[in-house]
């Protein structure tokens, strides 16, 4: 019989017990070298990007022809910018610009774009001042998160740490060291892959994520497993402990 309640112990020992390994986040930090902070990152424009685009002059009037109101509808992000006049970039990278007309900003990031248009309207206006921002900019966690679901942001710049802590962290089920990133770039998908449990991924080009990344987490061999067995397994092996506890101490 005590053979059995130790069988039974270590067995319920060996589903309980989980790797350090396998959670812990960035677990080398102490031994790599600092994070090179002057590496900026900036996203490049894409087809369906909305794009804000708001002319400065120190002569306001000249600057009306190329800040046209909004006809018809309000872009909204967090209901709180209404009215903004947008430029869509399509499929060629192009946007249809007052005075200009068609200009590639497709594939430049939002200082090229901005030194582009300084450019061009300062053929009609002298030092103008060009305000760009993409107005789109978002992100899709899916997976063995706490809340999976599509970011809209008002930054243009967030990190895949930022993203997961928006979508409530993993869950304990997820595979932290094989996190899929889904980025678009010139018209081509890429399938990358972050562990996030090494340091050295801060250096990488999936620290940042770009606009309209998606991000999946993976469930981890336990998961997979309760999903054959049922969604009571934890339970299950909740109740085999109590009774494997209560055997030990009746049998002392």
């Amino acid at each position: 019989m005590k053979k059995i309640v130790v069988l039974l112990f270590s067995l319920v020992v060996l589903l309980s017990c989980a790797s350090k390994k396998k959670v812990v986040y960035l677990q080398d930090i102490d031994q790599t070298k600092s994070y090179d902070s002057s590496t900026l990152y900036e996203p490049k424009l894409q087809p369906d990007d909305l794009l804000s685009i708001i002319v400065s002059a120190e002569n306001p009037e000249l600057t009306v022809p190329f800040n046209l109101p909004q006809i018809q509808g309000n872009y909204e992000i967090n209901n709180n910018q209404n009215g903004i006049k947008t430029y869509l970039v399509d499929n060629f990278g192009f946007i249809e610009f007052p005075v200009i007309g068609k200009l590639k900003l497709g594939g430049l990031t939002r200082t090229e774009a901005t030194a582009k248009l300084v450019v061009a309207v300062g053929e009609y206006i002298k030092n103008p001042i060009i305000n760009l921002r993409i107005l789109n900019f978002k992100v899709s966690i899916l997976g063995e998160v706490l809340k999976p679901s599509s970011f809209t942001l008002s930054s243009e710049r967030i990190t895949l740490l930022e993203a997961i802590s928006m979508a409530g962290d993993l869950t304990i089920y997820g595979k932290r060291n094989n996190i899929l990133i889904i980025r678009e770039a010139e018209g081509k998908k890429t399938y990358n892959r972050v562990d996030i449990t090494k340091s050295d991924f801060l250096n990488s080009p999936f620290y940042y994520l770009a606009q309209n990344d998606i991000v999946v987490v993976e469930p981890n061999k336990t998961r997979v497993n309760a999903s054959v067995v049922g969604p009571n397994v934890t339970a299950t092996i909740s109740a085999i402990s109590v009774l494997v506890t209560l055997m030990v101490v009746l049998l002392r």
